[in-house]
């Protein structure tokens, strides 16, 4: 279950060079930040239950914070 996490360190970090190539510092910042922890969680060697809980987790986090973004900051259609 480590290598998991060592690849979606992978995954994300691909994602965060191509953001940077792309010009979206700010995104590129969140999948780098990304990076760094999916990374660290590879090397921890924890539990394949343990690995479960810090993604659910992890998931439950993001799902909250993209579902305030997209109701409350982001404005379709705005600076087109």
């Amino acid at each position: 279950m480590d290598n998991v996490y060592k690849m979606l360190g992978f995954w994300t970090g691909i994602f965060a060079v191509m953001f940077y190539l792309g010009g979206m510092n700010e995104i590129s910042l969140l999948f780098l930040g990304n990076t760094g922890l999916f990374i660290l969680l590879g090397f921890l060697k924890l539990s394949e239950r343990m690995y479960m809980y810090i993604f659910g987790a992890y998931l439950t986090i993001f799902f909250a914070g993209f579902t305030y973004y997209t109701t409350f900051i982001h404005t379709p259609g705005a600076g087109h």
